[in-house]
């Protein structure tokens, strides 16, 4: 029986299918993804089909592959699916992405081979720790899965920047830190409430769980409304 406290307040019961729903990280996918739209959005001009393209290289990108390699290592969110098709997520998901990105430079702009590869190559090294974790930092995890989304899917509709996407750039790289600091303060305590467990340290484990609550709630508020923020930009441009 599971004495501990869930590794996410979005983490279903360990085990089958429920796992590979868990590994999606939902509400922080949602959260990245509305950075794509955010950025097609503001563009100057506004290709759905390029949008559409963005969404779905994003979502294999990091939906996919880069939470397959952030629970190989480590097992933050003690899923019980295999090593070997942890590997083949993330290779395919990766790959297919990067394929998407090239059959893009070729059909709209040689320059989102840069974006393709920074992607590919960020993706990897921050999820792994490659480099001595050099790439897994506050600023790597703000500009790669905030700015870099947004910029992307701005370039692809617009091929140029401008000073305003340089701002939303800043705006979402902000909003991207914030959660970066809530969501590991948040990890660290469900980590510690997890390891406490129940029974003489049950008064340890309440105290957990109060200090969970503000951060959390703040996690929560934030991510609707980037999501809102990102379904509103969309919807005026239509």
């Amino acid at each position: 029986m599971e004495t501990g406290m869930r590794p996410a307040h979005y983490a279903l019961a360990p085990g089958s299918w429920r796992d590979y729903v868990t590994i999606l990280h939902p509400p922080y996918t949602l959260w990245h993804l509305s950075y794509v739209v955010i950025g097609a959005a503001v563009s100057p001009t506004l290709h759905l089909d390029r949008l559409g393209s963005a969404l779905l290289a994003f979502f294999l990108a990091v939906g996919i592959g880069a939470h397959a390699l952030d629970e190989l290592k480590g097992r933050p969110l003690r899923t019980e699916i295999p090593d070997r098709i942890l590997i083949a997520a993330a290779v395919v998901s990766i790959g297919v992405a990067v394929a998407l990105g090239i059959i893009g430079s070729i059909a709209i702009d040689p320059w989102l081979l840069v974006f393709t590869g920074t992607g590919g190559f960020i993706v990897v090294a921050y999820n792994l720790e490659l480099f001595g974790g050099r790439f897994h930092t506050d600023f790597w995890f703000a500009a790669a899965w905030g700015a870099f989304p947004m910029l992307t899917a701005y370039w692809a509709n617009a091929g140029s920047f401008t000073v305003l996407a340089g701002i939303v750039a800043v705006l979402c790289y902000l909003s991207s830190a914030a959660q970066r600091a809530l969501s590991s303060r948040v990890r660290r305590l469900r980590r510690q409430g997890h390891s406490a467990g129940t029974g003489a340290v049950i008064a340890g484990s309440d105290e957990i769980k109060a200090a969970l609550a503000v951060p959390e709630r703040t996690l929560q508020a934030l991510n609707l409304t980037v999501v809102l923020a990102a379904a509103l930009a969309l919807l005026l441009r239509l």
